[in-house]
């Protein structure tokens, strides 16, 4: 029986990179697919095609023109997935990109072929959600500055924000805020009133659940949260790893989603 919800065509600027089995990318809130996924892009894409659509104001798509919704946004991925020829998929999820992962593969069971969620969340936690409401705040008097440093005392880890001099920082925060896309509000705004857990004992795919314990802007009990709320989760842990994963991070990480990705049952064309 299908019961997956009707598609409307997408209109989201798209990143399509490699070949192979078909992965989907959700991104965080205030970034894109290369700066959410880093090194494990390009790695990826050597025997999976990738699909990674930004959201209304990141990237190349258009600004929303109201709030954004996540039955829209999740229907506008798999729409993307679909114009790329890919009829099924596993998705990746990075922090809001969870939470969006989770709706695709509850609205569209059908094509969800597993999922990853990293430093994710089914509803705001206190923290993430104080965070959220202060970055619109912020933004909204024009002192983007200040968002960018909240970015970075929130999204790396203290021993990487060790490593810089005090000379260096302001050239950090100027780089973070030049990466902040015009939709950084809207995509916050949809962080603060996300809402997935009715979804998660309904999912009957595989997947991995990463929390990086480190994390100071989404807690990492957000995504033991998940993982305890999905059947058959596997929960793993990337011990002191930030919000945003650095190189090293990130190359774990990767690790531990193609050993995930390579033992999922083949899927027929």
């Amino acid at each position: 029986m299908n019961t997956e919800h009707a598609l409307p065509p997408s209109h989201l600027d798209v990143v399509l990179m490699g070949s192979g089995p078909a992965l989907l990318l959700a991104h965080g809130a205030g970034g894109g697919i290369h700066g959410n996924f880093g090194i494990g892009i390009d790695d990826l894409a050597r025997d999976h095609t990738l699909i990674g659509p930004h959201y209304p104001g990141a990237g190349g798509s258009p600004v929303a023109a109201a709030p954004l919704d996540l039955d829209e946004l999740a229907d506008q991925l798999v729409a993307s997935a679909l114009a790329a020829g890919q009829e099924s998929f596993a998705v990746l999820g990075e922090s809001l990109g969870s939470a969006v992962a989770v709706r695709v593969a509850a609205r569209h069971p059908e094509r969800v072929t597993a999922l990853v969620l990293t430093a994710g969340f089914a509803v705001a936690d206190p923290v993430v959600g104080l965070a959220a409401r202060l970055i619109k705040t912020l933004a909204g008097a024009g002192q983007w500055s200040d968002v960018a440093r909240l970015a970075c005392l929130s999204c790396m880890s203290p021993t990487d924000l060790a490593t810089i001099a005090p000379s260096e920082l302001e050239a950090l925060v100027a780089g973070t805020r030049a990466g902040m896309p015009p939709g950084t509000v809207d995509h916050f705004d949809l962080v603060s009133r996300v809402d997935v857990r009715a979804d998660l004992e309904n999912l009957s795919v595989p997947t991995l659940v990463v929390a990086p314990t480190g994390d100071r802007l989404v807690h990492p009990e957000s995504s033991r949260r998940l993982a305890a709320g999905i059947p058959g989760a596997r929960l793993l842990e990337l011990p002191g790893a930030a919000h945003v994963l650095n190189d090293a991070d990130r190359a774990t990480w990767l690790r531990h989603v193609r050993a995930f990705l390579g033992a999922l049952p083949a899927v027929s064309a």
